[in-house]
């Protein structure tokens, strides 16, 4: 039966019903079928792309490349270039969905999708999310994001969460009196799942466990929690699951291309081989065995207005030694490749390492709710907090000690509390920043 948000996306252009009987039909293919499908899908868009999309050309040099692992890595430096000189013939603004990305890897650009790639996006989402009983034609959504905030934008995202069953928590206020809202939100309306910032979704919790609340006791049908964009940690899992009461999945994914990793109900992080095909990248491009960490490069199978063909996405990832091309499991998300902290020792450490550090000692009385890492200087780093009360020297120096032991001695941390920490436009918490 289709319904509200099926045909929403049918009306604007979206072949939905077409992209899902397709997308079935991938993950029926047996493991010989799904090899000859991946080989043929990527020779096809990329002839498309070299034939119709002169952008894409002069990256490749105006040359027809025979291997794969030869192709050109493109980088979001490459795509900072006006969407009109990156569109393949035949598409256009009016014929395609445009959008923007979220610029937290620091550079921001426009991109397109066809409409049929598109509605692969949706039907990819959908039949993710259906591995947890959430319809999203039926199931009501608690939405944990940022919204525009002038007037027609603000307007238009309400609309839109009204077509697709949810209910937009918006998430740049988040002190403990909108937090008391959100509860009475909780009370009174039937929420099937929750979505949206990883951050913003712990503090909730952090609040609800301050409370001694369980939030599926007070809104029983809620099923599943989904949260995206930012670091899921083991301990904020943890707390997520006990207040809660239900199931917590990670997803990792990009508004330019899809969906490209999401908890399996097996705990797996189970990588979207079905639009996408993911590989792990040395610094000289080469391609790394799974078990190995690198840079997560990605290709978009089906987007043929806007080529993504073997894209550094900027993170840093592995993919399970267990991993098969028709189903590759994420092992591990490390970090953006901007996120790298070069230290005086000339060491170079993810900056969420201090992160992980830090963590565990910020937070061991409950006291801390949020915290950032920047880096002004090559020994110097900020470490800016919101909490009850503020830091006392001996949490300081715990923290300082740790970060010696597991990175190197002789850094120089200064401590700010704050009332509510810096987040971008979209909402979205930058839990390290290099200022180098």
């Amino acid at each position: 039966m289709i319904s509200l948000f099926d045909i929403s996306l049918q009306l604007n252009g979206f072949p939905i019903r077409k992209a899902k009987a397709d997308l079935d039909a991938i993950t029926r293919l047996s493991e010989e079928e799904f090899l000859k499908f991946l080989e043929r899908q990527k020779h096809e868009i990329v002839y498309f792309h070299l034939h119709n999309n002169p952008f894409y050309n002069e990256l490749t040099g105006n040359k027809i490349v025979q291997r794969w692992e030869d192709l050109p890595v493109l980088n979001k430096q490459n795509l900072q270039k006006s969407l009109q000189e990156r569109l393949s013939k035949g598409y256009t603004s009016k014929n395609t969905y445009i959008n923007k990305t979220s610029g937290s890897s620091g550079t921001p650009f426009v991109f397109a999708k066809d409409k049929y790639s598109h509605a692969l996006t949706w039907a990819s989402n959908s039949m993710r999310f259906g591995w947890f009983g959430i319809d999203f034609n039926h199931s009501y959504q608690a939405r944990f994001y940022g919204i525009p905030m002038d007037f027609l934008g603000y307007r238009k995202e309400r609309f839109k969460d009204f077509l697709s069953r949810r209910f937009r928590f918006p998430v740049f206020d988040l002190s403990d009196e909108v937090l008391e809202k959100f509860l009475r939100k909780f009370r009174t309306k039937k929420f099937d799942y929750l979505n949206g910032y990883t951050s913003s979704i712990v503090l909730f919790a952090k609040f609800l466990e301050q409370k001694n609340i369980v939030l599926k006791e007070i809104c029983p049908s809620l099923k599943a929690c989904f949260v995206t964009s930012e670091m899921l940690f083991e301990s904020d899992k943890k707390l997520l699951e006990k207040q809660f009461g239900i199931p917590i999945i990670n997803e990792y994914g990009a508004s330019e291309l899809d969906l490209i990793a999401f908890e399996n109900p097996k705990g797996e992080w189970q990588v979207n081989s079905e639009t996408l095909f993911v590989e792990i990248l040395d610094e000289n491009d080469q391609v790394l065995p799974y078990g190995k960490e690198g840079r997560i490069v990605i290709t978009s199978l089906f987007n043929k207005a806007n080529p993504f063909i073997r894209y550094d996405i900027g993170d840093i990832g592995i993919l399970d030694e267990k991993s098969t091309l028709q189903k590759p499991i994420l092992k591990k998300l490390t970090g953006r490749t901007n996120d790298i902290a070069i230290l005086p020792s000339g060491k170079k450490s993810p900056g969420l390492t201090f992160y992980y550090v830090t963590k565990s000692i910020i937070e061991d009385d409950g006291n801390v709710k949020e915290f950032i890492i920047k880096q002004t200087k090559i020994d110097t780093f900020e470490i800016e907090y919101v909490s009850i009360k503020e830091l006392d020297s001996n949490q300081i120096q715990k923290i300082e000690e740790a970060i010696a032991l597991y990175l190197e001695p002789e850094l120089k941390f200064t401590f700010t509390r704050k009332m509510v920490l810096e987040r971008t436009n979209r909402g979205k918490l930058k839990q390290f920043k290099s200022y180098l």
